[in-house]
């Protein structure tokens, strides 16, 4: 059954601005706030539309000469390991993982840092603070959490912090909204582990789907994340599998 919010949600429109994936082009976004009694429920809804959530905000592409973008996720009933990606989870099997709620921390946000100066130096986010960054973990009414990933401790205690994942949870799956990891550790391929794993967390829920955000075609940004299988993606007729394998794509 779909949801009807109680107050007709207001879409705006961004300028338009360069874009930060396809190099020569520009990118424009539609954009709406996520109600703050109704928040849950219309993030649902708008997640299953093809919108993705930034704090209290849910945007989509509305680009007028490109359609590059487009809207991903993974059916993870039919998801089978293949062998490399059994690779990265046994490399990985060392890691512990913890749900914690959406609270920013220090830590996390050191991680960020070093994440943001190594992998995307000079990008969009490199300027961010530590107020920017708990804005963004709480900043939000919806049903979110985060991951974090530790290496083992010789002495008991924590481990050293290796990956975090802000997660939302839906009525029909998991939301992967932002992940970042220490990239130091460039042979475990943090970033496929974490979406591995969110696979195995969905497939031991019972939920459906892993939504991975936008595809974006001719990317080599996230190439890596083209390579999983099988993969669904929005279409005018509704979500419909891919066919074939993609190469040079962006999921972000």
């Amino acid at each position: 059954m779909t949801f009807v919010p109680q107050r007709q949600l207001r879409f705006y429109m961004t300028t338009v601005a360069p874009c930060p994936y396809l190099p020569g082009q520009t990118e424009r976004k539609v954009f709406a706030n996520l109600p703050f009694s109704e928040g849950v429920h219309v993030n649902d809804e708008l997640t299953q539309a093809g919108f993705r959530r930034s704090q209290n905000i849910a945007y989509r592409p509305a680009c007028e000469s490109c359609d590059a973008c487009v809207s991903v996720r993974l059916p993870v009933s039919g998801f089978s390991f293949s062998r490399s990606q059994r690779k990265v989870l046994k490399r990985n099997a060392d890691l512990s993982r913890d749900l914690v709620e959406a609270e920013a921390t220090t830590e996390q946000f050191d991680l960020l840092r070093r994440y943001l100066h190594g992998r995307h130096p000079g990008g969009g986010m490199s300027s961010m603070g530590w107020l920017d960054y708990v804005a963004m973990v709480e900043d939000t009414a919806v049903r979110t959490h985060l991951i974090e990933y530790r290496l083992p401790s010789p002495d008991g205690g924590p481990g050293d912090l290796v990956g975090v994942c802000l997660t939302d949870l839906l009525g029909d799956g998991l939301s992967m909204v932002y992940s970042f990891f220490d990239p130091a550790l460039e042979a475990r391929s943090l970033g496929r582990f974490a979406i591995l794993d969110h696979v195995r967390q969905a497939q031991a829920v019972g939920l459906p789907y892993v939504y991975l955000g936008y595809w974006v075609r001719g990317s080599k940004k996230m190439d890596y994340k083209a390579g999983f299988r099988p993969m669904e993606q929005l279409t005018r007729l509704g979500w419909e599998r891919m066919a074939q394998p993609a190469t040079g794509v962006d999921v972000a």
